[in-house]
């Protein structure tokens, strides 16, 4: 058996050790790791700096593996919020009596064995972590070697809290960053139970294709926003700018801006404030008429095919003018990710139109798409946005990671036929 090997069946039979933690147990280490993960924050902060040494700051991911002590005080707080919510395990979905006088019910119950494989998202670790602990899961990590000093800071202090409350350090395993480590999870059927990929296309991808365990995906996020030609432009001002800068590396910022050809005077100030945010747009044809004399002349290109459909995960967008509400809706059927998408409009029946035809986890109106995520859906922390439709669609936080048995009983039936 070889080392690898042996990490997997210590994952697999750490489960067991979980089953006998009360939950009162599981919030007091989650509370101590919310406390420690302030009282250590140089300590990771300084993994965190020897990854962002060796990455280009151009790199869109850079934004992705950088801590700061911000951020950190926010997982910090989202990790007490998590503490702070109920249990999923042991809840009773249905109950019922048969005929016969048997019980039968059905309740929640842990996956057993996660394994999480992700690239540069340090934060990551701290979120699978106070999720599956929540949710009875052991978890295995594979993060990405761009954010390995990060990773094995921020595991370093989990252990330890663990240790202190003599939790079987098993529950947690962080795999080394390489490929061999992969190729060995994603068909390491018998000791994992499900297999969750977070990161880019090609990552997710990969994962779906070679996986021999069951995944759910957390897609990739290209995001529209279309602007009704019965719009409120000061609406759309802002939440179009909110959408593209909030934070432009995450999935689900916005990539592609749809507007009305009715409301194409209207565009330049709509993307008034994306231009002093220094956003580039991808425009085409009609909308770059409309622009070109008032959106910053270096910011302003003329869109290709490529243009969309693309999660651009930078300071960048496209625009596509349509000529109707059909042609909106058809353009997002054909280059939506299924992550989410928006209406500003003040036409309560186009909203409802688009809420019933847009196909997509998350789909809003009169609203950012940056909301698409755990906390502010007051979920907790999340493990990731699922665009599939089986068992989990959207922010996946704890209900999401249980599943369901079977409890029967009876007092001495057998089945006569």
């Amino acid at each position: 058996m070889t080392s690898l090997e042996k990490t997997l069946v210590n994952a697999s039979a750490a489960r067991r050790s979980l089953n006998v933690i009360g939950t009162e147990t599981i919030d007091l280490i989650l509370e101590r790791l919310s406390e420690e993960a302030v009282n250590r924050m140089e300590f990771v902060l300084a993994g965190n700096s020897r990854d962002l040494a060796l990455m280009d700051r151009s790199n869109p991911l850079y934004d992705r593996l950088m801590l700061t002590e911000e951020r950190l005080w926010s997982i910090s707080n989202d990790i007490m919020k998590v503490s702070e919510m109920e249990s999923p395990l042991g809840q009773i979905l249905s109950e019922y009596d048969r005929p016969d006088g048997m019980k039968i019910s059905r309740i929640s119950v842990p996956f057993g064995v996660i394994g999480i494989i992700y690239e540069a998202r340090p934060n990551v670790t701290f979120d699978v972590f106070s999720l599956c602990l929540k949710s009875g899961n052991v978890c295995i990590l594979k993060g990405g070697s761009d954010a390995i000093n990060s990773n094995m800071a921020i595991t370093s202090i989990i252990k330890d809290v663990l240790k202190e409350f003599n939790v079987n350090p098993d529950v947690l395993t962080l795999l080394p960053p390489g490929r061999e480590e992969t190729t060995m999870l994603l068909k390491a059927r018998q000791y994992v139970d499900l297999i969750i990929p977070r990161g880019s296309r090609s990552l997710i991808d990969f994962v779906r294709e070679n996986s021999e365990i069951p995944v759910i995906e957390t897609g990739a996020g290209i995001c529209h926003t279309y602007f009704d030609e019965y719009g409120d432009r000061d609406k759309g001002r802002r939440i179009i700018h909110n959408a593209k800068t909030r934070r432009v590396s995450v999935c689900n910022a916005l990539d592609c801006l749809i507007i009305h050809e009715s409301r194409l005077t209207d565009l330049p100030y709509l993307t008034s404030l994306c231009g002093c945010s220094g956003v580039e747009i991808l425009a085409d044809t009609r909308s770059f008429e409309a622009l070109k004399d008032h959106y910053p002349s270096d910011l302003l290109r003329n869109a290709t095919e490529e243009s969309f459909g693309t999660e651009f995960l930078s300071l960048r967008m496209s625009v596509k003018t349509v000529s109707s509400m059909e042609d909106a809706l058809e353009h997002i059927e054909k280059y939506s990710s299924r992550h989410s998408e928006a209406i500003i409009s003040e036409d309560n029946e186009r909203i409802a139109l688009f809420f019933k035809h847009v196909d997509a986890s998350s789909v809003y109106s009169n609203a950012s798409t940056a909301f698409t995520d755990g906390g502010e859906f007051g979920l907790g922390a999340e493990i990731g946005i699922s665009t599939q439709k089986l068992h989990a669609r959207g922010p996946m936080a704890l209900r999401e990671l249980t599943t369901y048995k079977w409890i029967i009983e009876g007092n001495g039936h057998v089945r006569k036929n």
